[in-house]
């Protein structure tokens, strides 16, 4: 079976509930709101999900239009992954275009570094020819993730590093 990207949909199920459930609800800047859901509320944040992707424009004066997709390995829910459409003067200070997360029981095996890779191909798909990931100062892992998916660090803070790929 191998590696396979997936866009989430109203239909995801349990698998992907129970990855989510592992998954820190705040990790390095990376929010997970799914944590510590009850599986009903999961079907419900997934609804909205899905309709933040193919939203239009900017909503409630800072929402963008945000792609969400789950990585699989052998098809079992390993990590996720989301893509902001476009950027806002915010997001270009916080959040960026790209933020990803691998599976705690699933880390160190370099699924980081092909989930990276696979939103890069769905961004290009968009139309997008640059991208930019913000990455918390102590998050060496998704620094190095980032660097070897062609990202060039154009700013770094006390806070974060502002990691740019151009496509």
């Amino acid at each position: 079976m191998g590696i396979e990207l997936r866009k989430a949909a109203v239909t995801d199920g349990m698998d992907i509930y129970e990855m989510l459930q592992e998954l820190p609800a705040d990790e390095n800047g990376f929010i997970n709101n799914a944590a510590g859901m009850q599986f009903e509320e999961y079907k419900e944040w997934l609804k909205g999900k899905v309709l933040a992707a193919e939203q239009i424009g900017i909503v409630d004066g800072w929402k963008v239009p945000q792609s969400t997709f789950w990585l699989f390995e052998d098809g079992r829910p390993v990590g996720y992954g989301n893509l902001r459409h476009f950027l806002t003067e915010k997001l270009l200070e916080q959040g960026g275009n790209i933020g990803y997360s691998i599976r705690p029981s699933d880390r160190n095996r370099g699924l980081g570094k092909i989930l990276l890779s696979l939103l890069i191909e769905e961004s290009k798909k968009m139309g997008m020819d640059r991208l930019l990931i913000t990455v918390n100062s102590q998050n060496t892992p998704s620094l190095h993730v980032a660097l070897a998916n062609g990202g060039k660090i154009e700013r770094a803070t006390a806070e974060r590093n502002y990691v740019w790929i151009t496509l």
